[in-house]
């Protein structure tokens, strides 16, 4: 059971990562074409990893 627990906050932080390395690596003209602006990276990042 822990195992599957810890393997569970594991992938979310992966997909944390993710998503905040993927959106960080874009640039603020591509950030603002999708409505994001690059304050708004960890809370989209913590929304995906949940």
């Amino acid at each position: 059971m822990i195992t599957s627990i810890f393997l569970a906050r594991l992938a979310a932080w992966r997909r944390y990562r993710q998503t905040f390395r993927e959106l960080e690596a874009l640039n603020d003209r591509e950030l603002a074409d999708l409505g994001i602006g690059r304050r708004d990276i960890r809370a989209i990042a913590r929304q995906a990893a949940q």
